[in-house]
């Protein structure tokens, strides 16, 4: 029998750095999608609560200030990759937090003399900060995750993801409907982002070799088991493992990652930026309900994740299913069964509100598996430099929501027009579908050879030990042609009579 391997503590420090995650991606969703109830209220004041300002802002400056938050945040990926890796996470993460927190409060504070373009420009700076964030935790993930728990933990680290966008949508409309009016959403986005940034910098290490809580047992436990490669014979480990660019970018699970990552976000960021829209337009509800029920997807989305999360551990447990295939499976059913369900609910209208609602919540809980599916093939590829993946699939993928509501607001004319809106959800349905066709065909979770900290170093001995065979190859040719020289004459000596 394999003896036991001692893990320290049921619940120990590794399981407080994911929770920490979780606790930073939820507060920051919050920041970022916000600003789809906020707008609503900002422009109908009647619906929430009519004590504070309206401002007459027309589809596409609303489309402008839904965006705008994409133009700084896609900037910021790769660099997130390399300040990471150069600072290292806690820092980073830290500075990406309390900034776009710090930021959320001059909305209401600028938005009343500055206009809709003061608010883009404030969202503009959230997304800068914010675009840091991911880069630094797939590689804090990395650092922290044994191999056998990656999928797991990685996961519920990222089910902040849903939990951040339910209450960015729910508490958002509760909000902006009571005594606080749409300026509390700012103020409370900016309490959270603050309490978690103090929370981070007491509990949080970059690896565990620098926390001060860890026990012996679960450190020696992590570090031993990381899925990473080494040469034992090139050498000493490099303190700063450089970037094999050339290899990363000629690697096709590389590509198959960014194009389903890239299809992702169009497909989640149309539906997810537009649905306060949808839900107000189309179906004709008012801001309450509409922040229930704009909500409820995502709130299915959220325990969604949950199921696929215990669903693949048991099929991995039990090696029922490979992680390769569970990863494709898995992204197969969120990406296809909702780009059928977009079209389907293209063709719904006012009449029809509960269909809507039930086919749009259906749509966006299926979508959950994407986060096993292919979020966290980063870390499968290369654990050593899964925060520069990340940067460059992020920064392609950030780039999309930037696209898609400028697109809905050249589309949509007029928000109550179903025939508009089902050209949106086709051209949705269209990149989940092709987008997730690339990802089976390349897609991989093999460890890539380029993940070797001395890639680079055998790469070079290997052009040397080319260089020098050749130039040996070239003395042998040169010693052979002598040799035979001297043998034909020779012959021709002793064939003279």
């Amino acid at each position: 029998m394999t003896a036991e391997i001692p893990k320290g503590p049921v619940l120990g420090q590794r399981h407080l750095q994911v929770f920490l995650l979780f606790l930073s991606i939820t507060v920051n969703y919050i920041a970022k999608f916000n600003a789809g109830v906020a707008v609503v209220a900002m422009t109908n004041a009647e619906t929430t609560n009519p004590d504070f300002p309206e401002y007459d802002w027309n589809e596409m400056e609303k489309s402008y200030i839904l965006s705008s938050f994409f133009w700084g945040y896609f900037v910021t990926q790769f660099p997130g990759g390399y300040f990471c890796r150069r600072f290292g996470a806690k820092l980073t993460m830290f500075i990406s937090t309390l900034g776009s927190a710090l930021a959320a409060l001059l909305i209401p504070l600028t938005v009343d003399w500055g206009g809709w373009q003061v608010y883009c420009g404030i969202r503009v700076v959230q997304g800068l900060f914010q675009g840091l964030l991911f880069p630094s935790i797939h590689a804090h993930l990395a650092a922290w995750c044994p191999v056998s728990e990656r999928n797991r933990l990685g996961a519920l680290a990222n089910t902040g993801i849903e939990c951040g966008t339910v209450l960015s949508m729910f508490l958002s409309g509760i909000i902006a409907a009571s005594s606080m009016g749409w300026p509390g959403i700012s103020y409370i986005s900016c309490a959270i982002g603050v309490i978690w940034c103090i929370l981070w910098i007491i509990l949080a290490a970059n690896s565990p070799s620098e926390s001060k809580f860890i026990s012996e047992a679960e450190c020696s436990y992590i570090e031993n088991s990381k899925n990473a490669l080494k040469d034992v014979n090139a050498g000493e480990t490099p303190k700063k493992i450089p970037v094999p660019w050339a290899a990363i970018m000629t690697s096709m699970p590389f590509w198959a990652l960014l194009v389903a990552r890239s299809a992702q976000s169009w497909g989640f960021s149309t539906l997810q930026a537009e649905i306060p829209s949808y839900m107000n337009g189309v179906l004709g509800m008012d801001m309450k309900s509409n922040a229930l029920f704009s909500a409820l997807p995502y709130f299915a989305m959220w325990c969604m994740s949950y199921i696929y999360l215990i669903t693949s551990d048991v099929l991995l447990q039990k090696k029922i299913l490979s992680l390769s295939a569970i990863r494709k499976t898995f992204n197969s059913l969120a990406f296809w069964v909702p780009a059928i369900g977009l079209i389907a609910v293209g063709f719904v209208g006012e009449s029809q509100q509960t269909l809507a609602i039930v086919l749009m919540t259906a749509n966006v809980g299926i979508n959950a598996g994407s986060t096993i599916g292919s979020a966290l093939n980063t870390i499968d590829l290369s654990p050593n430099h899964a925060g520069i993946l990340m940067g460059i699939v992020n920064t392609s993928a950030n780039i999309i929501p930037i696209l898609t509501p400028l697109l809905v607001g050249l589309i949509v004319k007029n928000e109550d027009d179903r025939t508009e809106w089902q050209i949106v959800f086709a051209i949705s349905a269209i990149v989940f579908g092709l987008g997730n066709l690339f990802y089976i065909v390349f897609g991989s979770t093999k460890l890539q050879p380029w993940d070797n900290e001395n890639f680079l170093l055998s790469k070079d001995i290997q052009n040397e030990d080319c260089v020098d065979k050749k130039s040996d190859e070239k003395k042998e040719k040169l010693a052979l042609t002598k040799m035979d020289r001297f043998t034909i004459c020779h012959l021709i000596k002793m064939i003279k009579p």
